[in-house]
C-alpha cells in the first residue's frame, strides 16, 4: 500500500518537474525580456538541455548584438551545437566568433574549438581529407597565436594523429600502384611518403614496399635498364637493413638482395 502510494507520488513529482521545466522553456521562448531569455538559455545549457539552450541562444544572438553579453551568447551558441555533435555548424560559429571578437577573453578557447570541430569532421583515411587539412592548418595557427595555451600537449597529439591519417591515405595510394604492378609510380609514391612523413609509424612497411617495388621494376625492365635498377635495389636493401636489422621482413629482403646481386654479377 505504502509502496504504491510512494510510486504515485514519485510519478507525480516527475510529471510536475518536467511540466515546470517545459513551462519555463515555453515562457523563455515566447518572452520579449532579453535578460530572462539570457538567464534561461544558460540555465538549460548548464543542465545539459542543449536543444532548448540552442533555441534560446539562436533567439538571443541578434537581440544582444553590440552589448557586453554578445560574446558570451555567441560563444555558447557555438558550444551548444558542439555538444549536439553538429560540428559543421559549431565550427562555423566558432570561426565567426574569432573573426568578430578577437579581443574577447573567450577568443583563445573559440580558436581552439574551431580547430577541434574540423578535427571531429576528419573522416577515415580513404575518404576526402579536406577537413583534415583544415584541422591541421587551424591547429598550427592556434599554436602560433597562443604558444603557451592550455591545450598545447593535446594539440601536438592531434596534429600527429592528423598527419598519420594523411600519411596513411598516401600509403594506401602507393600500395594501390604496387598492387596493379605500376612499380615506377609506386616508387615515386612510397618515396613521397618517406619525404613528407619521415617519422611515420608505417615507415618500416613503406621502406620494405619500396625495396620490393624497385626489385620488381628491375625484373620487368628491358635489359638495357636492368643493371642500374638492380643496383638501386641493392642500395635500397642496405638502407632498409641499416634502419631495421631485426625487421620481420628481413629474410625476404635478404632474398631480394641475393637475386638483385646475382643479376648484377651476371652482367659484369
Amino acid at each position: 500500500m505504502l509502496t504504491n502510494r510512494s510510486n504515485i507520488l514519485l510519478t507525480l513529482w516527475v510529471i510536475l518537474f518536467f511540466t515546470g521545466s517545459c513551462s519555463q522553456y515555453d515562457k523563455a521562448i515566447k518572452s520579449d525580456d532579453v535578460d530572462f531569455k539570457f538567464e534561461k538559455a544558460f540555465h538549460f545549457y548548464n543542465k545539459g538541455s542543449y536543444v532548448k539552450s540552442s533555441a534560446l541562444f539562436d533567439q538571443l544572438a541578434p537581440l544582444i548584438r553590440g552589448t557586453q553579453k554578445a560574446d558570451s551568447v555567441y560563444y555558447f551558441q557555438a558550444m551548444t551545437y558542439y555538444n549536439l555533435n553538429d560540428f559543421i555548424i559549431a565550427g562555423h560559429y566558432f570561426k565567426n566568433f574569432v573573426s568578430i571578437y578577437q579581443n574577447s577573453p573567450l577568443a583563445e578557447d573559440a580558436t581552439y574549438m574551431e580547430a577541434y570541430c574540423y578535427y571531429m569532421q576528419s573522416p577515415r583515411p580513404e575518404l576526402d581529407q579536406t577537413s583534415t587539412y583544415q584541422a591541421l592548418t587551424s591547429l598550427q595557427l592556434f599554436m602560433i597565436r597562443y604558444p603557451n595555451n592550455k591545450h598545447k600537449e593535446e594539440c601536438r597529439e592531434l596534429i600527429k594523429e592528423l598527419n598519420e591519417k594523411l600519411m596513411e591515405k598516401d600509403f594506401v595510394g602507393a600500395q594501390l600502384y604496387y598492387n596493379i604492378d605500376n612499380y615506377k609510380a609506386a616508387i615515386t609514391a612510397f618515396n613521397s611518403c618517406l619525404t613528407n612523413y619521415p617519422d611515420s609509424k608505417f615507415r618500416e612497411e613503406i621502406m620494405f614496399y619500396l625495396l620490393k617495388s624497385k626489385y620488381l621494376l628491375a625484373v620487368n625492365s628491358i635489359s638495357l635498364k636492368q643493371t642500374e635498377r638492380f643496383q638501386d635495389t641493392v642500395d635500397e636493401y642496405y638502407a632498409f637493413k641499416t634502419e631495421y636489422p631485426s625487421s620481420k621482413n628481413i629474410k625476404e629482403a635478404e632474398n631480394i638482395y641475393i637475386e638483385a646481386s646475382k643479376h648484377i654479377n651476371e652482367t659484369e
